[in-house]
């Protein structure tokens, strides 16, 4: 099987490439053919690397780096993206059997779309967040500091000043919004959801868009190793961009009411607030670095979204370490922590938050859940082997479908249901 992996970096700026990026890897090592293509120059992950594996570069730029005017009209519609993949497409060796998006809101743009669903073959779109429904892409109100209950695109949708950025940015973004529809057309999309309360959440706030849901865990790139021993640890960390909506400001005033430090790997808009509070900030590490601090440094690590944050990768990483997991109700990794036994599972608001860190001061409290938690992860483990069986499982199946429509008949009263 030759697969397409399409997305906008080779190089994990975000979960969405980091998926990408390893999804490419794992289907190699399964034996399929994978073609990467990155939309935008930059670093390329040394994953990339594989004999089954060839990369393409459509050198487009990042919208973000565009004078505002031209960045906003190519983030509505880059024909320039639209061309130079059907370009990249064209002239492949072999036709792809599978055309796999993972995000396209940085340069492709929804211009894309009629280019990969043309090509006669199953498209599929990995749903890092809810930019198929939501304008922002977070279903967040950031004008409120809570989660968007409006139905997207509706006249309270459009009025509702909830961008992080501006009413000029939600513009765009809402122009983006309906280009993408316009796209789409009658088109039926297969998205796959990496958890199971994004997909209960878009299933309802997708209005007239065909859709047709599947549901594959994000793949976990750690090796096994002897657990961690988290009683050991003096801090609660917290890995990832410092903002309000993910709650990094939650960890800093929980960890000071519960008496426990706060260790936060990553930057962002609170960074220097934090550090002026006299959190410990670190800024950006490798994933190998981050590995070393978690197993050094932590007694749990926090992830407290305030957005219905799809699945940070970051949790499953700590579990499979044997490292416990403080879990905000919203968040998708959520759904990996057993509360009370591999961690706790909480609402995102420091009494809460601060009443499971004072949990974590018990040495034999946090060195149970720690193991618990290694323990559980490794009966199933979310490898990049099982991902990869996953997806596979999916295109034949989809592939399969396509070519009995193609005959005439109805793939869903052929096959059976999916497995996965």
């Amino acid at each position: 099987m030759h697969v397409v992996i399409l997305a906008e970096f080779a190089a994990a700026s975000g979960g969405a490439e980091k998926v990408a990026v390893e999804s490419a890897r794992a289907l190699a090592e399964a034996g399929a053919e994978v073609t990467y293509i990155q939309a935008i120059r930059g670093p390329v992950d040394p994953l990339l690397d594989h004999p089954r594996l060839r990369r393409l570069d459509l050198g487009l730029p990042d919208v973000w780096s565009l004078p505002v005017w031209r960045g906003a009209a190519t983030g509505i519609w880059n024909g320039a993206a639209a061309a130079r993949l059907a370009s990249a497409l064209d002239g492949l060796p072999r036709a792809p059997d599978c055309l796999h998006l993972h995000q396209w809101t940085r340069a492709l743009s929804p211009a894309v779309l009629p280019v990969l669903l043309g090509r006669g073959v199953p498209v599929v779109l990995t749903l890092h967040d809810y930019a198929l429904a939501c304008p922002n892409g977070v279903d967040y109100r950031f004008d409120r500091s809570e989660p968007c209950a409006l139905v997207p695109l509706s006249g309270a949708c459009l009025a509702a000043p909830c961008d992080p950025k501006s009413r000029l940015h939600k513009l765009v973004r809402v122009g983006r919004s309906a280009a993408l529809r316009v796209a789409l057309k009658r088109a039926e999309l297969d998205v796959v959801h990496v958890c199971d309360g994004s997909r209960a959440r878009m299933e309802g706030r997708l209005g007239a868009l065909r859709v047709r849901h599947h549901r594959i865990d994000n793949p976990v790139r750690v090796e096994r190793q002897a657990p961690a021993e988290p009683a050991s640890g003096d801090a609660v960390v917290y890995v990832g961009r410092l903002t309000p909506e993910k709650g990094a400001d939650l960890v800093a005033e929980a960890a000071r009411r519960a008496g426990l430090p706060a260790l936060f790997i990553g930057a962002g808009p609170l960074e220097a607030r934090l550090r002026a509070e006299g959190a410990e900030v670190l800024g950006w590490c490798s994933p190998e670095a981050v590995a070393t601090i978690l197993r050094r440094r932590a007694r749990a690590l926090c992830a407290p979204s305030r957005w219905f944050e799809t699945g940070p990768l970051t949790v499953y990483e700590a579990l499979a370490q044997g490292i416990p997991v403080v879990a905000s109700r919203r968040s998708g990794a959520a759904e990996k922590v057993v509360d009370g036994q591999t961690g706790f599972v909480v609402d995102p608001e420091v009494a809460a938050l601060a009443s499971a860190f004072d949990s974590l001061k018990d040495d034999a409290s946090t060195a149970r859940l720690g193991q618990e938690a290694y323990d559980r992860y490794w009966r199933a483990p979310m490898t990049l082997a099982v991902h990869a069986q996953s997806l596979l499982l999916l295109y034949r199946r989809l592939d399969e479908e396509y070519s009995m429509r193609q005959c005439g008949m109805t793939g869903s009263a052929a096959l059976p249901a999916p497995a996965y």
